[in-house]
């Protein structure tokens, strides 16, 4: 009896997790497909096999595109063929035209070419075809035995791929940091329909605050992140006001938080003066978003560090307890001495500050204030929240499952841009799993309650 207790307790605990290693089974499944490396490890693999298979006595034409990738393939292939002995004639970085030009120089210059090395992308062109190599070594006799070698292909899921999963953390992080501060809210037996819309407001008054009273162009780093500060300001400040008005007038948290999103939003365009954005010429604006801390981008870094400070105060401090306490019976957190009117307040300006963070992120991820910053985003919020486990009911609720729920959407929205599901269809996904999170929520409690008698 004990053991199905805990087996029962595990399963609506942990559930969620088991969720999520199902869909990354299913859409890695559905995604395998030929892999065609392209990366500077891939270019020096294909340089030791080349020697190590025809020897070092080898002219190579190093061919890719001339992109910024492709240069750093292009370089590790020459470093790598050089070292190994074999002679790299020419390093083409362009275009199928370009590539023609400089084989009919090579050959007109008698240059023995025995191998172009290359990648899958590249070694398509038509220029390269058998058709085409055999037109050119009837002409060019240096030519003759012209061949390609690239990196072997092999089959892997799209999904797994560290890029696409990394993307999958760093397009999701700001939804997930306004998650948290959600969490808190919903725990509480409350809702914070405004998140998105204050992320727009962060956006624009970072632009405008740059614009306007910090140097624009020539605003220093230090001017960036006191705008950056203001705009988390001016979001936690509406957060405060939303909890004022609802502890202190008992206006419910939907009906308080419908209104500060109309306001927050129509705030936004008229700060950006009707404009689809408001350009922010600071040079270190993007710094925020584009730095990295051992190769993970900054908002990953960022994201998970909240979680883990937020998990550690919803779990180990007093204020935690307390927001479970005034969630699970607000009177008996009163008389138990809890001071429910400024732990709500907390909470709501919490919420706000998560919010004017990821505004903050959007700003210096584009570069602009766009006043349609966040739009919609407060059902992908609230949907990773409820995915998470946290009841709507209040008292209920896990900031690793709000991790876990924002991962799970992250993964369902990457699967159906690979599939090419418009995103009409996706709102009607994340509003079906809303739907679906409640009824689990409700089922729970039916489960577990036979487990505790």
């Amino acid at each position: 009896m004990k053991k199905q207790k805990y087996i029962r307790v595990f399963l609506v605990d942990y559930g969620m997790v088991f969720v999520l290693m199902a869909l990354c089974i299913l859409i890695s499944v559905l995604t395998i497909s030929d892999m065609h490396p392209e990366d500077p490890a891939a270019a020096r693999s294909l340089a030791r096999s080349l020697v190590k298979e025809v020897g070092s006595d080898i002219n190579v034409l190093v061919v890719a595109r001339k992109t910024s990738a492709d240069e750093a393939y292009a370089t590790a292939l020459q470093d790598e063929l050089e070292a190994g002995g074999a002679h790299v004639v020419a390093v083409e970085l362009g275009t199928p035209a370009t590539l023609r030009t400089r084989l009919e120089v090579l050959g007109q210059q008698d240059e023995r070419v025995d191998f172009v090395a290359t990648h899958d992308f590249s070694s398509k062109w038509r220029v390269l075809s058998s058709e085409s190599r055999q037109e050119m070594a009837s002409l060019y006799p240096a030519l003759s035995k012209l061949k390609i070698a690239k990196p072997p292909s092999y089959r892997w899921p799209t999904f797994l791929t560290a890029n696409n999963l990394i993307g999958i953390l760093n397009q999701n992080a700001p939804i997930a940091i306004m998650a948290i501060g959600m969490t808190l809210v919903i725990i509480t037996a409350g809702i914070d329909l405004s998140v998105g819309s204050l992320m727009a407001l962060a956006a624009v008054v970072t632009a405008k605050s740059l614009e306007s009273y910090l140097g624009g162009e020539d605003a220093s780093g230090l001017s960036v992140v006191f705008a950056f500060l203001i705009a988390m300001g001016v979001c936690a400040l509406a957060g405060v006001f939303a909890g004022v008005i609802v502890t202190a007038f008992k206006v419910p948290p939907f009906v308080v938080t419908l209104g500060l999103m109309m306001v927050a939003r129509g705030m936004s365009y008229i700060l950006a003066g009707g404009a689809d954005a408001v350009k922010i010429e600071a040079e270190s604006i993007g710094t925020l978003y584009s730095s990295s801390v051992l190769g993970i981008p900054s908002q990953i870094v960022l994201m998970v560090v909240l979680f883990i400070v937020a998990h550690i105060v919803m779990n180990h401090t007093a204020f935690g307890r307390y927001v479970y306490a005034v969630g699970g019976n607000e009177t008996a957190a009163r008389l138990s001495g809890v001071p429910v009117v400024a732990v709500l307040i907390a909470v709501y300006a919490i919420c706000g500050l998560a919010a004017g963070l990821a505004g903050v992120l959007d700003a210096s991820h584009f570069g602009t204030g766009r006043p349609k910053a966040g739009e919609f985003y407060e059902l992908q919020v609230i949907a990773a929240v409820v995915v998470g486990g946290t009841s709507l009911m209040g008292g209920e609720g896990k900031i690793f499952g709000t991790f876990i729920g924002a991962l799970i959407l992250g993964v369902i929205q990457n699967g159906l841009n690979m599939a090419g599901v418009d995103s009409y269809s996706q709102m009607v996904i994340y509003g079906a799993l809303i739907l679906v999170a409640v009824l689990i929520d409700q089922l729970k409690k039916k489960v577990v309650k036979p487990a505790s008698s």
